[in-house]
C-alpha cells in the first residue's frame, strides 16, 4: 500500500498531463486557421523588407515557398502530437516502475546479498538510485515552478492558450540544455502571429530571464552533481538516447546515462579511472 498509493497518484496526475495536452492541441489545431489573413500580411512585410536589401524576387519566391500556413500548421501538429506520444509513453514507464516495485523488496535483498561479492556494484547501484531521484525530484518541482510563470507571464501578455505552452515548458525542462529551446519556440511563434514582433521579442524576454534565473542560477545549487554527467556527455547522450527511443529517449537521457556509469564506469574499479571524463565522483560505498 505505501507503494501503490504514491505511484496511482503519479499515475492520476500523468493521465492529467496527457489529457490537458490533447485537449490544448486540438484547441490550436481550431485556432490557426485564423490566422491566416495576418500569416500572409507578415509574409508580405517579410518580402518587403528582403526586397529593399536588394534580393531578387526570385531568390524571395525560393526562400518563402515552404513557409505556407499549412506547413506550419502541419509542423506544430507533428510536434505536440509527438508531446502526446510523450505523454502516453510517461503513463506505460509508470506502469513498468509499478510492476517493478512489486518486487522491491526482494530486489533490494538480492543487491544487499551481493554486498560481500560484489561491493562496487551494489555501491554504484546506490549512487545511481539516490543520485536519479535527486535529480527527477529537483527536475519535476523546477520546472512545474517555471511552467507556472510562464504560463501566468504569458496570460498577462495576451498570448493565446497560455496552459498549453505552460504544460510544453514542463515536459521540455527534463530535456537537458536544449529544452528551454523547444518550449520557447511555439509560443514565440504563435504571439508573432497574434501581435506582431513586440509580442514575439516579449515573450522571448520572458521566457529567457527565467530560464536564466530559475534553470541556471538557483536549480543547479539543488542538483549539484546528482547525475554525475558532465555537460559534454549530457549532450552527447541526448543526441544518443533521442535516437534510439525517440522523444522518451530525450526526457529520459541523464538518467539512462547515468545508469549506464553505474554500471560500465562505477562498478568497477579498473574502469573508475573514467570517471573525470564523464563527469561527477565515484559514488560513496554503502
Amino acid at each position: 500500500m505505501l507503494i501503490t498509493v504514491p505511484l496511482l497518484t503519479v499515475l492520476l496526475l500523468l493521465l492529467a498531463l496527457v489529457g490537458s495536452l490533447v485537449v490544448s492541441v486540438a484547441q490550436l489545431v481550431r485556432l490557426l486557421p485564423s490566422y491566416a489573413d495576418r500569416y500572409q500580411r507578415l509574409i508580405g512585410s517579410i518580402t518587403q523588407q528582403l526586397a529593399n536589401l536588394g534580393i531578387t524576387q526570385d531568390q524571395i519566391r525560393t526562400m518563402l515557398s515552404k513557409l505556407d500556413l499549412g506547413s506550419l500548421i502541419g509542423l506544430l501538429q507533428g510536434f505536440l502530437g509527438g508531446l502526446a506520444g510523450v505523454g502516453s509513453a510517461f503513463v506505460v514507464v509508470v506502469l513498468l516502475l509499478f510492476g517493478m516495485s512489486l518486487d522491491a523488496s526482494p530486489t533490494h535483498d538480492a543487491i544487499r546479498a551481493l554486498g560481500p561479492a560484489r561491493p562496487h556494484l551494489v555501491g554504484a547501484l546506490a549512487g545511481f538510485a539516490r543520485g536519479t531521484c535527486n535529480y527527477l525530484i529537483v527536475s519535476s518541482v523546477f520546472g512545474l515552478i517555471v511552467a507556472v510563470l510562464d504560463a501566468v507571464a504569458l496570460w498577462i501578455m495576451g498570448v493565446p492558450l497560455p496552459l498549453l505552452w505552460g504544460l510544453l515548458a514542463f515536459i521540455t525542462n527534463y530535456i537537458p540544455n536544449v529544452g528551454f529551446v523547444i518550449g520557447l519556440v511555439p509560443p514565440a511563434l504563435l504571439a508573432l502571429l497574434d501581435s506582431g514582433p513586440g509580442k514575439a521579442l516579449a515573450v522571448v524576454v520572458v521566457y529567457s530571464v527565467l530560464n536564466f534565473v530559475i534553470q541556471s542560477v538557483i536549480q543547479p545549487k539543488f542538483t549539484g552533481e546528482s547525475a554525475g554527467l558532465s555537460t559534454t556527455v549530457t549532450m552527447l547522450s541526448l543526441f544518443v538516447w533521442a535516437y534510439v527511443l525517440g522523444p522518451i529517449g530525450a526526457i529520459l537521457a541523464v538518467p539512462l546515462s547515468a545508469f549506464a556509469r553505474a554500471l560500465l564506469i562505477d562498478a568497477d574499479p579498473e574502469t573508475r579511472w573514467a570517471v573525470p571524463l564523464v563527469g561527477g565522483h565515484a559514488p560513496a560505498r554503502e
